[in-house]
């Protein structure tokens, strides 16, 4: 063997061992072991769709008198330090989601049918991302500004046929226990038929008594599920002062009859005692995070959907201001964690939401400062920065509007209609309007199963008919088409679109960069489910 085939052979030889010893290392489980990812806290914007989170923040960047004063908003920000996709949300065999089905997606990695809670579409039970996590010895919690039994918090721990079981829902959610902090709206369905406070005050009576609700119950049997929420282990809250004073490890709070207070009361501070997405956000972290083993938390801004199905823009950016007051809470308290994932998503978009540029009220020419003095004048009104502050400056929803007009007629009058509007908005309606949005038509779109049924007659929507199935709110949705040109706002439904919804997700890199891209519900419900389960078995 010549001196240059030995010097070639352990060349080679030398390559082959530092070439294993390199493999070696790289892929060696000491080395490669990663931070564990023990809470994941997932936070749903129902309805909450691209043009919902552009609506925010164009408000708080751009809005001429903001109250962010032309910072980014806390979604904006948490995207920015981590990473963005979109997800698809389709249901098993249709285009198009509810609540219900995208909600037990994302809480089961499985795909299901639209109006069920917790089961697949062959209607088989679906083990969700909260259950595991507590036999994993994690805690769980639910927090939702809308109502406890509502389709999203109800997908993640319990299983029924229908979402309009909210009374089973209530008795599952307290029977297994599965969740350990349960902070929203509801009362209605965990107390007794025909409910009234009794003289003679339990200490639970006591501090229902101090809240500002009024009980009204909307079960059909006599079982009192406070008492057997209390037997199980829970501390109860009805008020804010109660919620942060107790120092349980299993809370059930419940601090209205139905929904909690919208956008516009919470950013005015109307409520007192009704504590705010924020607050409950909070206070179920600090609970959560005392368990060892780390937990799982859902969190829903739910009446961000309730918004766009009244078309009610105002509205709608209240409520989105108020999911993301939950959000900074959320991004304050992760941040430098390297043990916590933030997923923030929504289940769907709600209304066909979006700004548009029209052809009326056109902008008045413009002579430019530059050297040539040109003149400037576009052919279409692109929408003054103006309206963002208009929007704000709303103080009643639509809602709101319709009730205390109509006062304790079943409809309003158009001088009526017309002041109470104008005298809640900067953006006005006039007589004509008005009599648009109290037009009846023929019925020929009722919807099954709501307040609606059986009506020969409703509010006339002139485009679109099918897609404005909730009768009841079609005079709502008028009032949005009546100022939509002032505000250079477009609807296209009352109901939900198939729009991809954002995903942002904060956390470890080497944990989020997983999330980057198109998925699906039910691709993004695997992940999260992945990720606890590699982190307890050593998969992977």
């Amino acid at each position: 063997m010549q001196l240059k085939d030995v010097i070639s052979l352990a060349f080679g030889t030398f390559f082959v061992i530092t070439s294993l010893t390199s493999c070696s290392t790289i892929y060696s489980p000491e080395i490669v072991k990663q931070p564990k990812i023990k809470n994941i806290i997932l936070m749903i914007g129902d309805g909450m769709g691209p043009q919902q989170v552009g609506l925010l923040e164009e408000y708080a960047t751009r809005a001429p008198n903001s109250i962010y004063k032309g910072d980014n908003s806390a979604i904006a920000k948490l995207a920015n330090a981590g990473v963005t996709g979109l997800s698809l949300h389709g249901p098993a065999d249709k285009l198009v989601v509810d609540s219900a089905c995208s909600a037990t997606q994302l809480a089961t990695g499985l795909p299901a049918g639209n109006e069920m809670i917790g089961l697949t579409r062959a209607g088989y039970k679906a083990p969700t991302i909260l259950e595991k996590a507590k036999s994993l010895g994690k805690a769980t919690g639910l927090v939702s500004d809308t109502r406890l039994t509502h389709a999203t918090p109800a997908a993640f721990a319990t299983h029924l046929i229908h979402r309009s079981m909210e009374n089973e829902i209530a008795e599952q959610m307290v029977r297994t226990g599965v969740v350990d902090v349960m902070l929203s709206g509801g009362l209605r369905h965990f107390i007794p038929k025909n409910y009234r406070l009794n003289e003679a005050f339990t200490p639970l009576e006591k501090q229902l008594k101090e809240s500002e609700i009024v009980p009204k119950s909307k079960r059909r049997d006599q079982k009192n599920l406070l008492f057997d929420a209390n037997k199980n282990g829970y501390d109860l809250a009805f008020t804010k002062t109660q919620m942060f004073k107790t120092d349980a490890k299993k809370l059930l709070g419940l601090f209205a009859n139905s929904a909690m207070a919208n956008g516009i009361d919470t950013s005015y501070r109307r409520v007192s005692e009704e504590p705010s997405l924020r607050d409950m956000t909070q206070k179920a972290i600090d609970i959560l995070s005392q368990n060892e083993n780390g937990f799982f938390l859902m969190i829903e801004g739910g009446q961000i959907d309730w918004a766009g199905h009244n078309n009610d823009a105002g509205t709608l950016l209240h409520e989105m201001i108020k999911f993301d007051n939950a959000i900074e809470a959320v991004f304050n308290w992760a941040k430098g964690r390297e043990d916590t994932l933030v997923i923030v998503t929504a289940d769907h978009e709600t209304g066909g939401f979006g700004f548009s540029y029209s052809g009326e009220n056109l902008p008045e020419s413009e002579v430019l400062s530059n050297p040539a003095q040109d003149i400037y004048q576009p052919n279409y009104n692109f929408g003054d920065l103006s309206i963002l502050d208009t929007l704000y400056e709303q103080k009643k929803s639509f809602a709101e509007m319709w009730h205390l007009a109509k006062g304790n007629k079943n409809r309003p009058s158009p001088l009526s209609l017309v002041s109470i509007v104008n005298l809640h908005s900067t953006i006005h309606i006039n007589e004509q309007d008005a009599k648009s949005i109290l037009a009846e038509q023929k019925n020929e779109f009722f919807k099954r199963g709501h307040k609606s049924l059986g009506k020969k007659v409703a509010s006339k929507i002139n485009d679109f008919t099918p897609f404005y199935v909730y009768l009841e709110e079609r005079p709502l949705n008028l009032i949005g088409r009546a100022m939509s040109t002032k505000q250079n706002i477009v609807w296209s439904t009352g109901t939900h679109t198939h729009t991809p919804v954002g995903v942002f997700v904060f956390g470890p890199e080497h944990t989020v960069k997983k999330f980057n891209g198109l998925h699906t519900h039910v691709e993004l419900g695997k992940k999260m489910q992945r990720i606890f389960d590699f982190n307890v078995n050593n998969r992977h």
